[in-house]
């Protein structure tokens, strides 16, 4: 992040992971499961084998192994009901798998989805996602009911950047959210920016659900709708992450 931009921003939370063996219950909760969204072909597990935290960093791990009705496990953390934040600067070092049928992502969704608010009413904020086909893009996206990825009859909140040596190097992937904009950056550099526009419609909650507390999530899905077609000499997908850390403004 420059430094510029960290002008009246506080650290509020970083996790730098110190400690190896699971991530710490304190800050995280692993998922489990075997049916999800999207004809995702994992399943969650809470095995070290699919998620691990080791010389200071956390491992995401997807493989070919069989756990209940699926045929491949990974792995998916989440600071819900631990720590959510509505506004602020979010920064995440990670390095992404390589291989086709990877689908990494940092995402985030309300805490208001845990309480019943449905998708897409509730919204959901992309910070990154990536599909090994596709090596070099990265996805930056944006869901309300009224704009989301289903719908075809809508402008959509979702732009593709290509970068190099994201599968190779360790990239920062940043999110600066305030009152009305949200905007997306990689190694400090502006990827794209969503504003709330003046339009009735656009200042409902359908369209603009972004002004409630969000929690992270960090996870790999396996095939899917975005995933596609999985190379199977391609497994195991790692996901590396160095560190978390979101910034606020006092106030």
């Amino acid at each position: 992040m420059e430094e510029n931009r960290l002008d009246g921003y506080t650290l509020v939370w970083e996790e730098n992971f110190d400690c190896d063996g699971s991530p710490c219950e304190k800050d995280w909760s692993l998922e489990v499961g075997e049916r999800w969204a999207n004809n995702e072909q994992q399943a969650y597990t809470d095995s070290l084998n699919n998620v691990c935290v080791r010389d200071g960093k956390l491992y995401i791990t997807a493989r070919r192994e069989t756990c209940g009705i699926r045929n491949y496990t990974s792995g998916r953390i989440t600071t819900a009901g631990k720590h959510s934040w509505q506004y602020g600067y979010f920064e995440i070092r990670a390095k992404l798998p390589k291989g086709h049928g990877s689908w990494p992502a940092i995402w985030m969704m309300p805490d208001s989805s845990k309480r019943g608010n449905p998708w897409p009413h509730c919204g959901e904020i992309d910070i990154m996602e990536h599909i090994g086909r596709r090596e070099n893009s990265i996805w930056f996206s944006l869901h309300s009911e009224c704009h989301n990825h289903t719908r075809k009859d809508t402008k959509q909140y979702t732009t593709i950047r290509e970068y190099e040596n994201v599968c190779s190097e360790f990239h920062t992937y940043g999110m600066e959210w305030t009152d009305g904009a949200i905007e997306f950056f990689v190694d400090g550099e502006s990827a794209c920016v969503y504003r709330r526009t003046d339009d009735e419609e656009d200042r409902t909650e359908s369209a603009w659900p972004f002004d409630q507390p969000f929690y992270l999530i960090l996870n790999i899905a396996v095939g899917g709708g975005l995933g596609g077609e999985i190379h199977e000499e391609d497994l195991p997908y790692e996901m590396a992450v160095d560190y978390v850390r979101v910034y606020q403004k006092k106030g």
